[in-house]
């Protein structure tokens, strides 16, 4: 249960940073696949700088490659050249603008404000880390929580009924243990909180 439950923490996380990202590329015409290409570009080495290698690391096919690698060849983002020992062999370079358009969009500003809120504490579990983590880049980058019922703060238990504050309305038990939109955390249900 543990693992699956640090699976899901793994998977939200990765969801928000995703948002936000594709919020950032759409900004600027660009798709996140186009900045996963130009990054891997940024940190491969002579050998790898080829569109068989970007396929077959960022696990695409052939053709999305090759129609990513034409759009940021259009804009100016990347150039190619031949190989001087192969000419069969196409290379895949950053241009300048590129490289600093890499600069400008990595690392996303909502994740280094979060390493900077959590980077002194410490954690008895990875999953308490990861929850910390998500607590905090859902604050930072203003998003809702969509954490269980029962770590609510408008979560009440009245006379043996559950009772959701916000909607004054009656909860059954099942519902306790899902996930809400309208979910506000208590200062201290980051540990219990959903994904």
């Amino acid at each position: 249960m543990q693992e699956l439950d640090t699976f899901k923490l793994i998977e939200r996380i990765s969801s928000l940073l995703r948002s936000e990202e594709r919020k950032k590329y759409a900004a600027i015409g660009l798709q996140p696949i186009h900045g996963q290409v130009l990054e891997y570009l940024a940190k491969c080495n002579k050998y790898s700088n080829t569109h068989a290698a970007v396929a077959e690391y960022l696990g695409l096919t052939k053709g999305t490659v090759s129609q990513t690698i034409q759009i940021l060849e259009r804009k100016h983002y990347l150039e190619k050249e031949t190989d001087s020992l192969d000419g069969r062999v196409v290379h895949i370079k950053l241009t300048e603008a590129g490289i600093r358009l890499i600069d400008e969009l990595k690392p996303l500003d909502m994740f280094k404000q979060a390493e900077t809120k959590i980077s002194r504490q410490e954690f008895d579990t990875i999953g308490q880390a990861l929850q910390t983590t998500l607590g905090v880049l859902q604050k930072v980058n203003h998003s809702k929580s969509f954490g269980l019922c029962r770590s609510c703060q408008y979560f009440s238990v009245e006379e043996h009924h559950y009772l959701c504050g916000l909607t004054q309305q009656a909860l059954d038990r099942s519902d306790t243990e899902k996930i809400c939109r309208e979910h506000t955390p208590t200062p201290n249900s980051f540990i219990d909180q959903e994904y």
